[in-house]
């Protein structure tokens, strides 16, 4: 009977181990899967090394500089306060949730729920993302009184503030399409 015994318990051992090797394996998986995810939630420009989605350090960056590492047409909206036309823009009439980053430094901006449809023809938001997101300069360009919005990171030209948006703000903060970046939500 003891040999029977010992040999019903070596033989469960035997069964019970490989489940618990098999259970921990799948564990890891997982883990790694969602670290992969998390990795593909950030946007690279290995080109530009004052980009990041994470760093809010104020930069200091010379525009001559800035032409080396940004595109041309970036370059033209960011560092020269040029405009795309309207109605053009990647993202003047999309929806998806996420958040959007200036396109020269990465810097967070808004989210995705403060964004609205303004008809405008640009991405229109109601709020920024946190008080340091965006900046304000007086621009009285094309004769004309506004407010330009500029990025809190770079001080790249995002667009133009107005007092014509949504409650809870009343704000309209009027964006290129070309100066931001968009990460959507991991589903």
């Amino acid at each position: 009977m003891k040999i029977s015994k010992t040999k019903t318990q070596f033989f469960s051992l035997c069964f019970l181990i490989p489940l618990f090797i098999l259970q921990a394996c799948g564990q890891n998986k997982k883990k790694e899967n969602t670290k992969t995810l998390m990795m593909e939630n950030k946007i690279s420009k290995p080109g530009n090394p004052y980009y990041s989605n994470t760093d809010t350090t104020k930069l200091n960056v010379s525009d001559a500089e800035w032409k080396k590492v940004l595109p041309e047409d970036v370059y033209a909206v960011m560092r020269e306060a040029d405009t795309e036309r309207p109605f053009t823009g990647k993202y003047w009439n999309t929806d998806e949730k996420g958040t959007y980053y200036c396109a020269s430094c990465g810097n967070k901006l808004f989210r995705s729920g403060a964004k609205f449809s303004s008809s405008c023809g640009w991405p229109s938001f109601f709020e920024q993302d946190n008080k340091n997101s965006v900046i304000y300069k007086k621009d009285d360009s094309l004769g004309m009184e506004r407010i330009e919005a500029l990025c809190g990171r770079c001080e790249g030209h995002l667009g133009h503030l107005f007092d014509d948006g949504p409650e809870p703000t009343g704000k309209r903060y009027c964006m290129n399409s070309i100066a931001l970046d968009f990460i959507p939500d991991s589903k």
